[in-house]
């Protein structure tokens, strides 16, 4: 009993935990997880190369069955289960997981659609063929061996690995509180960049990167970006963006394309990718995919998404690459073990230590082969001397008793080795001939030669490394390849825009500040004279005040009544349909109490030479370079300062170059050259544009570019339309000349613009009616005179806007929708309009004294 008890040990429970949990983990990191800098393996892939190649499964030699290697694996190398062993093998096999599969497969070892490989027992392998670069002169004692797990055999702690193949073929393995993920590189790529060091030791990461350009994945695909790749590297850790090849080709109807996906990221599978974009056509956050199929065969991969008419694909493409798999991205960590430690390396370190390995393979090589030189040679020079002494070896041999005797009176009489004696006993008859004595001496002459060779090699730095040069250079000839995965330099983030296609909406803000945009298409041409339709919904107290086109990638600067900047992008404003009301302008922007949108300004991009004129109701005008708006902050900045009792009007973008006119409620214009404006700063107050008189106020501020005639429009629903050379040019700042009457069948002025024959105009209305019809088919009439019926209005309802829609539209004839036939009354009231336009009244018209400044 005592003998029991002093055999009890105690140990402390925290210091027993902390060691066997250490010694747990290092098992993982050197024993499983991660693989060996020098030959890229894990031991688990190591050893089921090294049962192949001792059973002879070459590449050369028939195939043999999957189980009878693991088999061999788990019984002589690995004592762990079959399953895993045999999913390193079909690990290996695919194609699309490794660059250069090292094992050549038969049968179903999965596929990129994540479906499992059959099992070990129907699948057969052999080595593949550069497989035999990973085990060559590995007879030649070039790398260390241990016993195995129970002692009765001995495994390789590294293969010689003529081939770069942690770097080729990547790796990926989690082990306990650390991880490796190390990408696939082209083999051409990697030769080039050993060489590059060998030639150039002081290279650095940016001369390697010209050789070594990135990843190379065997599933193809694209790289976004370099900034990743030189990160992962310098450091040994980055992040790789991936993406997916696809290209847009026409369907067989027109007006259809299909979206077609050729190859996809690295390590996605292929069919959940495709279960991401259905769940996202299910969701209605993709809209324009009508129709998902897999086209892939043996041939290539092939996914095709067929798209509704008239989509635009590459918005739909953005959108994908934004939500599904299409875009991936690959979190590079160069972790391997290095000297039985676990390191993250850069890719110099990575190549040096290749470099390295090959360099003690290349030593332990040439030092083995000199050996066997020299036991050759001292064997053939016991046989010189056996030959120059026949006819005394012979005599010495036939008066021995037996062999042994014999040897040793060879080995005194001609001071032989025992080796020499017994070569020579061993020595046939026919090697006595003239011939054969001279393939002897030739032999001789040739491993002395040899032996030199070899002592110099391993004297020589440069020789051994110029060995290595040509090793490599032979496997670049013999197994590499072009590159299949696409550096793309330049990645630019995909934002909400890419994935909104671009197109023309209608804008439409009213007077209390409702936006929203909808499609061109909602609003059909009408004729003069048509009752138009609803383009708002409005209460009886509001009434629609801007409308214009914009693209929905365009920016919108809105100028408020305060002088005030804001701008957004058209996408970010709500889409709905012709007769909705839209939402409040003040969820977009920040508007002070009593600050109203007056302008809204379409804005491509902020660039050089365009300016923003603008002018308040009270004839001042200023103009800004556009650029010093680019940048606005969610508050607001100051476009204008504004006099008291003033308001911002309008404002125009323009070129510098334009003539711009003032339009009055009273009917008066002026026009004059935008060069009389000189640009100025933001908070700048601008210079008088047109003098006012009493209780009249500017109500509208054009451009005169590309446009042939003034269209004005009264509140009463009148108009017309008046060539640009009937108003002269003025300098700024003069009374103007008369535009229209203001009669009381006209009424006040609401709108003035500057069109050509090809636009299309908006008419709306307090009510929230809405007219669209072609500027040719409003009649031309003379300046001071009084238009024709534009638009015929309800009972109480006046014109609050008239707005030019755009310089073209696709809408053809066919597609106008005819006015109302007009009652007998109607039609000779409208006749008699047409003749009261042409005449002027009263004796104004021939007075110039009232239009001159």
């Amino acid at each position: 009993m005592d003998d029991k008890i002093e055999k009890i040990i105690p140990v402390d429970i925290e210091d027993e935990m902390s060691k066997s949990y250490l010694d747990y983990a290092m098992s993982v990191i050197i024993g499983r997880a991660l693989p060996d800098v020098r030959d890229g393996l894990k031991p688990v892939h190591r050893r089921v190369l090294y049962a192949m190649y001792d059973l002879g499964n070459d590449h050369t030699k028939p195939y043999k069955k999957s189980a009878r290697i693991a088999g061999d694996v788990i019984g002589k190398y690995h004592p762990h289960g079959e399953i895993p062993v045999y999913d390193s093998i079909v690990r290996m096999a695919q194609e699309f997981s490794l660059r250069y599969p090292l094992i050549d497969g038969q049968g179903n070892f999965g596929s990129v659609d994540g479906d499992p490989p059959a099992a070990m027992r129907y699948t057969e392998i052999r080595m593949a063929k550069i497989t035999s670069e990973m085990l060559r002169d590995i007879e030649k004692e070039t790398a260390d061996f241990v016993p195995n797990y129970d002692g009765t055999l001995q495994e390789p702690v590294v293969l010689p690995a003529a081939i770069p193949n942690l770097l080729a073929n990547g790796a990926d393995g989690i082990a306990v509180g650390m991880a490796t993920k190390i990408p696939p590189h082209n083999l051409r790529e990697l030769v080039d960049g050993l060489i590059a060091i060998i030639e150039n030791p002081s290279c650095s990461l940016a001369d390697l990167m010209q050789q070594v350009k990135g990843p190379d994945f065997p599933t193809a695909g694209l790289i976004y970006g370099i900034d990743g790749i030189r990160s992962a590297y310098a450091t040994g850790r980055g992040s790789i963006v991936m993406r997916a090849r696809a290209h847009v080709e026409p369907a067989s109807k027109k007006g259809f394309e299909r979206i077609v996906i050729t190859e996809i990221p690295y390590q996605v599978n292929k069919a959940r990718m495709i279960e991401q974009i259905a769940q996202l056509v299910r969701d209605r956050r993709v809209e324009g995919i009508a129709d998902i199929r897999d086209e892939s065969d043996r041939e290539g991969m092939r996914v095709v998404l067929d798209l509704k008419r008239e989509e635009a694909a590459q918005p739909i493409l953005n959108y994908l690459y934004k939500y599904t798999q299409m875009q991936d991205t690959f979190g590079v960590i160069l972790l391997a073990i290095v000297n039985n430690q676990p390191r993250v390396l850069s890719l110099r370190e990575m190549l040096d230590a290749f470099i390295a390995h090959r360099r003690e393979v290349v030593y332990r090589r040439t030092a083995f082969d000199l050996k066997k030189a020299q036991e050759r040679a001292h064997i053939l020079e016991g046989l010189k001397i056996a030959l120059d002494h026949l006819d005394e070896v012979i005599s010495t041999i036939r008066a021995a008793a037996n062999p042994q005797v014999a040897k040793e009176q060879l080995r005194f009489k001609f001071k032989l080795s025992d080796l020499q004696a017994q070569a020579i006993l061993d020595m046939r008859l026919q090697r006595l001939t003239g011939l054969e004595r001279q393939k002897i001496l030739d032999e001789l002459k040739e491993t002395l030669a040899l032996i030199a060779k070899l002592k110099e090699i391993l004297k020589s730095e440069k020789l051994v490394l110029g060995i290595i040069t040509a090793e490599l250079k032979a496997v670049r000839e013999l197994y590499g390849d072009d590159r299949r995965t696409e550096i793309v330099p330049q990645v630019e983030e995909i934002s909400a825009e890419d994935m909104i296609a671009e197109e023309d909406m209608v804008v439409t803000v009213s007077h209390s500040g409702y936006i929203k945009r909808s499609s061109l298409d909602i609003y059909r041409t009408q004729g003069r004279g048509g009752k138009g339709r609803i383009g708002m919904t409005t209460r009886d107290e509001d009434f629609v005040e801007h409308l214009f086109i914009a693209s929905t990638h365009s920016y919108i600067l809105i100028l408020t009544n305060k002088g005030r900047l804001h701008w957004l992008k058209v996408h970010e404003i709500p889409q709905v349909g012709a007769a909705a009301k839209g939402k409040a302008l003040v969820n977009f922007v920040k508007l002070e109490e009593g600050e109203q949108v007056r302008t809204i300004l379409p804005v491509k991009e902020f660039e050089d030479g365009k300016y923003v004129m603008m002018a308040t109701e009270k004839g001042i005008v200023k103009k800004t370079d556009l650029k010093a708006f680019s940048n606005v902050r969610s508050a607001g900045i100051i476009a204008l300062s504004i006099d008291p009792g003033d308001d911002l009007l309008s404002a125009r973008l323009t070129d510098g170059g334009q003539d711009i006119i003032l339009a009055t409620n009273m009917g008066k214009i002026i026009r004059f050259p935008e060069s009389d404006v000189r640009p100025m700063g933001r908070a700048a107050r601008g210079v008088r544009g047109i003098k006012l008189r009493a209780n009249d106020f500017v109500v509208e501020m054009d451009t005169l570019a590309d446009a042939t005639h003034i269209l004005t429009g009264t509140e009463n629903g009148f108009g017309k339309r008046t060539e640009i050379g009937l108003y002269r040019r003025q300098s700024r700042g003069g009374m103007g000349i008369i535009d229209i009457k203001t009669t009381a069948r006209n009424g006040m002025v609401v709108g003035v613009k500057a069109v050509s024959e090809d636009d299309q105009i908006m008419l709306s209305t307090t009510k929230g009616m809405v007219a669209r019809m072609r500027v040719k088919r409003i009649s031309i009439v003379g300046r001071n005179t009084q238009g024709v019926r534009l638009m015929v209005l309800e009972e109480g309802d006046k014109i609050a806007s008239v707005a030019k829609v755009a310089e073209r539209t696709d809408l053809d004839s066919s597609q106008e929708i005819a006015p109302p036939e007009p009652t007998a009354e109607e039609l000779a009231q409208l006749e008699k309009e047409a003749k009261q336009a042409q005449e002027p009244e009263g004796p104004a018209a021939a007075n110039d004294e009232e239009e001159e400044s």
